[in-house]
């Protein structure tokens, strides 16, 4: 499905959108709700409600970040990797609340045993970690003793949360997250949107069929190293207003997905992928992040790597972008140090051999 991004001013005005689209026959779409805007599926009566409610649409905010693991074996690594994140499959792997990257599994043609420079951190609810690791029979390792391999060597950091101190509705999965579901979700999102817009704390509203997701965004709810009062504050402002709509909590079907690089050079491999996403630096001494501005999509972030790694990673991503902006995003790639390695479909390395194709969904679908 494509999507559509609207520039607004609040949280207000993107909630307005979705009251609209409440009322309308059909079924409520998935909307992506933030402090700046709001993203939408691409159609002419949602477009047209927009305009209404004078909401610009901004197509720098159209991407989508998504995963492929190239295995000898799929099959068994697809049945891993759908149990380490608690996935649906369909064309691939997808989060059933359509939220978190995407994975697709496809076959690997040559063999590439050495560690990946990429790898992946999920964060789960700590039921959820402790029956994945049943499933998949593993024992977590590692320097913080939750890694999991599949049966190829490819990893997850399987972190299990916590519950947010100070409320009742919340866990810290590395963001501070609550979910409600709810059919009828206009009324929950304007009084969150309200809470926010007086509070100042910007906060990711994802409305979905089946319910909202609250979100705080990473590390969005600390203050250095200790909880925020002021969000536990909000926090508990919006557990009331959910109470008084006759909603409860269900959040254990959430989680958070950021994907880290190794790297020799992590200043040069930052920037190639700061250009490339347009993303934006975390400024916190000692933290490598970058992050969607919009908070749509992953956050990176980088280790150091003592000695460089020349085998081809079997991780490589997908940036799915709008057909008119491919070529802009290569170019961009290539001006930032990057390599280009083929234009059927666009595959660029960076300054050390991470791979991503950019326009990837339109012309590289999953297997």
């Amino acid at each position: 499905m494509t999507t559509a991004w609207y520039d607004a001013p609040s949280h207000a005005a993107g909630a307005a959108l979705v009251a609209r689209l409440a009322e309308s026959p059909g079924g409520m779409p998935d909307v992506d709700l933030r402090a700046g805007g709001v993203r939408v599926p691409t159609a002419e009566q949602i477009a047209g409600v927009a305009r209404e409610l004078g909401l610009v649409a901004n197509p720098a905010g159209v991407q989508t970040l998504g995963v492929v693991i190239e295995a000898a074996q799929p099959a068994a690594v697809r049945t891993f990797w759908r149990t380490a994140l608690g996935y649906e499959q369909g064309d691939g792997l997808d989060d059933p609340l359509r939220r978190d990257p995407k994975f697709a599994v496809r076959r690997l043609e040559e063999p590439r045993p050495l560690r990946n420079r990429i790898h992946v951190d999920v964060v789960r609810p700590s039921a959820a970690v402790d029956a994945a690791r049943a499933v998949t029979e593993r024992e977590p390792s590692g320097p913080y003793g939750v890694m999991l391999p599949d049966d190829e060597g490819n990893e997850v950091d399987l972190v299990p949360g916590d519950p947010l101190p100070g409320t009742t509705d919340w866990l810290a999965l590395f963001a501070a997250m609550t979910f409600y579901p709810t059919s009828s979700p206009a009324q929950l999102v304007t009084k969150v949107a309200e809470l926010a817009d007086a509070a100042g704390i910007p906060l990711m509203i994802d409305v979905r069929a089946e319910g909202v997701v609250i979100d705080s965004g990473k590390d969005q709810w600390e203050d250095g190293e200790s909880v925020d009062p002021r969000f536990v504050a909000l926090a508990t402002q919006i557990e009331a207003a959910a109470k008084d709509l006759g909603l409860r909590a269900d959040p254990a079907r959430l989680r958070f997905v950021q994907f880290g690089i190794d790297a020799v050079d992590v200043p040069a491999v930052r920037a190639f992928w700061l250009t490339l996403l347009g993303y934006a630096e975390d400024d916190r001494p000692h933290v490598t992040d970058i992050y969607d501005p919009r908070r749509l999509n992953p956050v990176l972030f980088f280790q150091q790597l003592e000695e460089p790694r020349r085998q081809r990673n079997r991780i490589h991503f997908e940036l799915d972008v709008p057909q008119d902006a491919v070529a802009a995003r290569v170019e961009a790639a290539l001006r930032a140090g990057g390599r280009l390695l083929d234009e059927r479909p666009y595959l660029v390395a960076d300054p050390e051999g991470n791979e991503v194709v950019i326009g990837a969904r339109k012309t590289c679908p999953s297997t």
